[in-house]
């Protein structure tokens, strides 16, 4: 029998980010909507009575077919059945009446034919379960004389339909966030069809009741009927013609200067008919005008006049002087200012100004990504072309992308090189006899983003950074210079000094750059009815896309960030549909996606479109994070809280607004608790400080895998620990090999390229080759590569019969060879997308250390974890809802890595039980506290709790023991698991004293919630970690704690089990605490 345990409030299936909560914080009734009481109910013209029999008709057919699964709702077919029971036509103008006055409930639109579809044109796979029936085949009979162009040679289906999500019995033990069409009773049809029908009268009354005296309700409703009369879009154009009130006036998109400011476009949107008070919070940052200040000495007259025509710039800002001077007089600097404050001018006058005086001079540029390193190689050339005297300096990008045979080339005669951390590390350095030349002349380095590196990454870089300085200076060069930017950070300068390992550092904070108005929206998607919260609330995707459909078609240039690679597909192709059925075409073609995984052709592609100005609007995941200048961008859309949280939210918001006008940023929020959380305080949006940013200088792994690499560039010596630290002097005897001269060298097993043994964004994954077959046989027609994806991705995306997205097209994946590790895709305009089953089960292994809890008899453990990752089957999905269900045989897919794991104590679990809490949503919590404590929780993984599994109908089979588990991501050594091991006493008193003391009710950022957990939050509970975290600590459990869990229960099964002991190495012994 299931435990009755308590799921969390407001918590969506997984996936499910058009989620209802389940008892919603807010309600808000539509704006203007008003329920009106029966006794204030106005007199009806007999129009509307007759406009309700024809309501009433079309209530009891659609009703009808809602309960009938996967039936679909074409106007022909509808339209035969409403007649029959009216004895007359019907109309299209009536039915757009009806979509005008309940526009939440009723859909009258074309909608391709594939959407109706179940499976493609191509037999893909060979999946053990039988095919469902498709129910696209509706034939078009018995309709009235009035035709209408319901299908075309390019499949559009007029389709006619109400959104309300009826509500049937609901397949027990589905268990899944995405469900199969509930079948509805007679009972439950009959209920729907009242709720419908009162529905129309509660908007007929609204609108009587709203009309002026001097105005006629039914004139008005035809009015605005007229906007909602579905048009073909293969007839574009004749819709641009018939809107010309409220639409009509954007239909062609202005230019960038001549576009509406941003307060008349959030006044619009107030007024448009879909708007529903999903503005919950609004701020706004006035302009600020700019401060400048002079040079002195000032600027050659060559640098003047290079910044003038090329950049347009006669002065400089207080911030670019303060730098500028620094470095002049021999200092290093950190500029840590707003976005857009003309940071890289602060770098590239210098070098001007040292190549005026030695044309021998050197710099490297150094930027996190191969887009920013684009766009400011562009930037610069078009300065030294400008300046005379300085047009032959030859600027090269040196990077994965090159190619070996100019590699040469660029080390004898460039004088500036855009790279990254990474060629420095495997190429350069290694290499240091043949860039002697180029190192020697140093005179800059320039590292933009420094914000960027931090975490386990950041902790590689600043040890290649030291093996930098140490090759400079043994080459004679000790007076290169080190510049870095960054966005607005908590301790600028300390962080640098972390990074370079120098104390000479300026800081300069204080911004001179002048700033537009930005308003910052807080937008909550609205309840699908008003008048039903239960429903829940419509799709955050649904909302994004259309408020970047409305931005770009009154010219404002928008990005719009998500999450994830495949909820960037997803919106691309959301829009490639909304905006084709709305006859934009030419708003669409100046809109792509932007993530990671295209080839290097179409990531050139993108960027050029974009710096140049031709694209209306980007989708992109945080590939665009960074500050790359895509020219006039208005408006930033983030869909959902990012991942990298509050950090990540202000440097996406800030990237609208970069030419000082004014600017809109957008949080539209999803359905789970860390986005609601924000909706509730947005005030903590712009208002609480960000974490510290944590780079690990004590790391014996990461230390060492850099001595072998710099004992390789030459020899080390005592003195080197000038560079490397105290620890370096332990290693060398003990890792690496000392000669008789007392010189240490790379340890032999590591040679002949130690750099090739250590990847500093961890171990370099296999790809397999998306190929595109579909014009394979035909005239001219050849494969084309779409994309390399990992192995990891690959396992979840490529499966045969998977729908692949790419720019927002849909392929259906045909074959996949594991051995060429291949995948054939074909084009396919299928209406669906698929999901895989799967499940990751990470187990502990083998026990390598113990470790006291301090004053608790319990222990933590640090060793070999096992992952292993099963896909299954998948889903065919539309609409949230499951259409068909295939099973799949693949290979499991294992891996090994290190971690550390507490095990929940016996009796934490029996009280859990006993008072009916569930310990999946206590260990999940718990899990996430530990880690929100841990500096370097960004480099360590957790099983985090499938809300599918915990809360199925049905008894599953994979029990989980009850254990907190972390382990490094497979592949990644930088020993952040053993460092988490080393200070779990401290983690663990940390993350119960910020539990206890936090004041949310039910988990928030702070305490329990992560922004980084893939499946939401969703299984969760705050009194449940703390119970956990004081059964470890072995302190007493406050009976009050079985109390604080919300009142609301389902019944679900238990999927956690006692843990059982994990074998020991040979030799282990309990550490003290």
């Amino acid at each position: 029998m299931p435990n009755t345990s308590r799921k969390r409030k407001d918590s969506p299936a997984q996936g499910n980010d058009t989620g209802g909560p389940k008892k919603p914080r807010v309600s808000r009734q539509k704006k203007g909507k008003k329920a009106v009481s029966p006794e204030a109910a106005p007199v009806w013209p007999e129009y509307f009575n007759e406009l309700y029999k024809v309501f009433k008709a079309l209530n009891t057919v659609l009703a009808f077919c809602s309960s009938r699964k996967n039936f679909a709702i074409t106007f022909p077919v509808v339209r035969s059945s409403v007649e029959a029971l009216l004895h007359a036509p019907l109309e299209l103008e009536k039915v757009a009446e009806l979509e005008a006055l309940l526009p939440e409930v009723v859909k009258f639109a074309y909608t391709p034919r594939t959407e109706l579809r179940i499976h493609s044109d191509q037999h893909i796979g060979a999946g053990r379960r039988e095919r469902s029936p498709d129910y696209a085949a509706f034939q078009t009979a018995g309709a009235s004389n009035l035709r209408v162009n319901d299908v075309d040679g390019d499949e559009h289906v007029l389709v006619l339909d109400f959104l309300d999500n009826s509500r049937g019995k609901k397949n027990a033990g589905t268990g899944l966030a995405y469900a199969l069409p509930p079948a509805l009773t007679p009972a439950a049809t009959k209920k729907l069809v009242e709720r419908r029908n009162e529905r129309f009268v509660e908007a007929v009354n609204e609108l009587l009741s709203a009309t002026p005296v001097d105005e006629d309700p039914v004139n008005l409703l035809k009015a605005a009927a007229r906007d909602h009369i579905p048009v073909h879009p293969g007839h574009g154009h004749s819709r641009i013609i018939a809107s010309q009130d409220t639409k009509g006036k954007h239909r062609a998109v202005p230019e960038p200067d001549s576009r509406p400011a941003i307060e008349e476009v959030i006044e619009e949107i107030e007024r448009q008919d879909w708007y529903m008070e999903q503005i919950t919070h609004r701020r706004i940052s006035d302009a600020k005008r700019g401060q400048t200040a002079t040079l002195d000495p000032p600027l050659s007259e060559a640098i003047s006049q290079a910044l003038r025509d090329s950049r347009k710039i006669t002065s400089l800002y207080t911030h670019q002087v303060a730098a500028i001077h620094a470095l002049r007089q021999g200092k290093n600097v950190i500029v840590s200012t707003s976005t857009a404050s003309g940071k890289s001018v602060i770098y590239q006058v210098p070098l001007l100004q040292f190549l005026e005086t030695d044309p021998q001079s050197t710099a490297i540029f150094i930027y996190p990504t191969k887009a920013l390193a684009q766009d400011q190689r562009a930037a610069l050339e078009q300065l030294l072309f400008a300046c005379p005297g300085l047009e032959h300096i030859k600027v090269s990008t040196y990077d994965g992308d090159t190619p070996q045979d100019l590699r040469a080339g660029i080390r004898e005669s460039a004088s500036v090189i855009f790279t990254n951390f990474d060629m420095i590390h495997a190429s350069i350095l290694p290499h240091e006899d043949t860039w002697r030349r180029f190192l020697k002349n140093l005179k800059i380095v320039a590292v933009d983003e420094l914000h960027y590196y931090h975490g386990i990454f950041g902790s590689h870089v600043a040890q290649v950074v030291r093996r930098l300085r140490r090759v400079c200076a043994a080459v004679g060069n000790r007076r290169a210079r080190f510049v870095s930017c960054s966005a607005t950070i908590t301790k600028p300068g300390e962080h640098m000094k972390n990074i370079f390992g120098i104390d000479d550092i300026v800081e300069v904070t204080e911004d001179g750059a002048p700033s537009g108005r930005k308003d910052f929206l807080v937008w909550n998607p609205p309840l699908k009815d008003p008048m039903d919260p239960t429903l829940g609330r419509l799709s955050s995707m649904t909302e994004a896309t259309k408020l970047m459909r409305f931005l770009m078609a009154r010219g404002v240039r928008v990005i719009l960030f998500c999450k994830i690679r495949k909820s960037c597909e997803l919106a691309m192709k959301t829009l490639r549909q909304e905006l084709t059925a709305d006859g934009r075409l030419d708003i669409l073609e100046r809109v792509m996606s932007y993530r990671g995984g295209y080839s290097q052709e179409d990531r050139r592609k993108i960027e050029r479109e974009a710096f140049s100005g031709n694209l209306l609007g980007i989708v992109a995941t945080n590939a665009l994070e960074l500050g790359v200048d895509i020219g006039v961008l208005d408006a930033v859309i983030m869909l959902g809280f990012p991942i990298g949280g509050l950090a990540s939210f202000r440097q996406q918001a800030g990237r609208a607004g970069r030419r000082a006008r004014d600017a809109l940023a957008v949080f539209v929020a999803d359905a789970l608790p860390v986005d609601q959380h924000f909706v509730n305080y947005p005030e903590e949006l712009f208002e609480r400080a960000t974490n510290d940013l944590i780079v690990d200088l004590d790391s014996k792994v990461i230390l060492e895998a850099h001595l072998q690499c710099a004992a390789h560039e030459m020899p080390l010596m005592d003195e080197d620990e000038a560079y490397f630290g105290p620890l370096m002097k332990e290693i060398c005897e003990t890792r690496l090999l000392k000669d008789t001269e007392g010189w240490y060298h790379t340890n032999p097993k590591y040679l002949p390229y130690p750099s090739r043994h250590v990847s500093i964004r961890g171990v370099e994954e296999e790809k397999y080759s998306v190929v595109d077959i579909t014009r394979v046989g035909k005239p001219g027609g050849s494969a084309t590569i779409l994309e390399e994806v990992e192995l990891s991705r690959a396992l979840f995306e490529i499966y045969e019969g998977a729908v692949f997205i790419h720019q927002g097209l849909t392929f259906l994946v045909q074959e996949v060879s594991h051995d060429t590790k291949m995948a054939k895709l074909v084009r396919s305009d299928v209406n669906w997308i698929t999901e895989p089953r799967d499940f990751t089960n990470v187990d502990a292994m083998q026990t390598y250390r113990i470790r006291e809890i301090k004053d608790s008899p319990h222990r933590a453990f640090y060793g070999r974890v096992e992952l292993l990752t099963v896909v299954y089957g998948y889903f065919k999905i539309r609409n949230k809802a499951i259409i068909d269900a295939v099973d799949l045989d693949t290979p499991p897919w294992q891996r090994e890595t290190t971690g550390m794991w507490l095990d929940v104590p016996k009796s934490a679990l029996e009280i859990m039980r006993a008072s009916g809490m569930n310990p999946a949503e206590a260990i999940h919590s718990a899990q996430h506290a530990f880690l929100n404590r841990f500096a370097l929780a960004v480099d360590l993984r957790t099983e985090c709790k499938v809300p599918e599994k915990e809360y199925k109908a049905t008894a599953s089979q994979r029990k989980r023991p009850a254990r907190l588990i972390f382990y490094e991501p497979s592949g990644k050594t930088g020993g952040v698991a053993v460092k988490a091991f080393d200070h779990v006493n401290d983690i663990l008193r940390d993350a119960h004293d910020r539990v206890e003391s936090c004041e949310c009710e039910e988990g928030c950022s702070e305490c329990v919630d992560s922004p980084s957990c893939k499946e939401g939050n969703v299984v969760a509970s705050k009194a449940g970690a703390l119970i956990v975290l004081k059964a470890l600590l072995g302190r007493p459990i406050d009976v009050d704690l079985l109390q604080h869990e919300p009142s609301d229960t389902v019944d679900v099964y238990d999927t956690v089990v006692e843990a059982t002991s994990v074998r020991a190495a040979e030799g282990v012994e309990v550490e003290s605490a």
